[in-house]
């Protein structure tokens, strides 16, 4: 789509998601959001109060992506609820070997924010994790796993430690020993066991 019929708002979110997943959101000033969008910064400024306002809507753009993206790999995995939990780490796994993989981009901004709460882009963060959450335990209700909620929140502390740790060593083997041991908890809770 030529960059004149993009409507700016899209245009000023693309370009901070594109800066902010590469440099991070501290690295990256308002001027070079601006000049990457091919605006000026007062045009920016018409449409976000603030760069943190910027940074919760870059956020806020990647969390259903994200969570389709999660939810197709899990919905398109052969097997059982367990071999379905260790698609989605098998696939981010296959996502972090490409080599402009940054990590996880609500763990870096929470991370980068963290002494600051009650800022707009920590809020949506949380509810992307929780959506992810309330999502993961609602599909292993419905292929009959046992405490779903608690295995959920099990999951997602493999995801993200799993994350934080790829990001000190750059080695994708952990997530896909997370998937391992996911996939694990998955069968112990399984009604279906084999």
């Amino acid at each position: 789509m030529p960059e004149a019929v993009i409507p700016t708002r899209k245009r000023i979110v693309d370009a901070a998601t594109r800066l902010f997943y590469a440099e991070g959101i501290g690295r990256v000033s308002v001027d070079a959001i601006a000049e990457k969008a091919g605006l000026t910064k007062r045009t920016l400024y018409y449409h976000f109060k603030s760069k943190d306002d910027l940074i919760a809507a870059y956020l806020d753009g990647r969390d259903q992506p994200n969570l389709r993206q999660m939810a197709g790999w899990f919905d398109a995995a052969e097997g059982g609820a367990d071999r379905k939990v260790e698609a989605i780490f098998s696939n981010l796994a296959r996502v972090a070997r490409h080599p402009k993989w940054k990590g996880c981009g609500f763990l870096r901004t929470a991370a980068e924010l963290a002494s600051m709460p009650g800022h707009p882009a920590v809020k949506v963060g949380s509810r992307h994790k929780s959506n992810f959450e309330a999502w993961l335990a609602n599909a292993l209700s419905d292929l009959g796993v046992e405490e779903p909620q608690a295995v959920a929140r099990e999951i997602v502390l493999l995801i993200d430690g799993s994350f934080s740790i790829m990001l000190v060593h750059r080695n994708p083997d952990y997530i896909e020993a997370a998937g391992r041991a996911a996939a694990k908890l998955v069968r112990a809770r399984s009604q279906n066991k084999d």
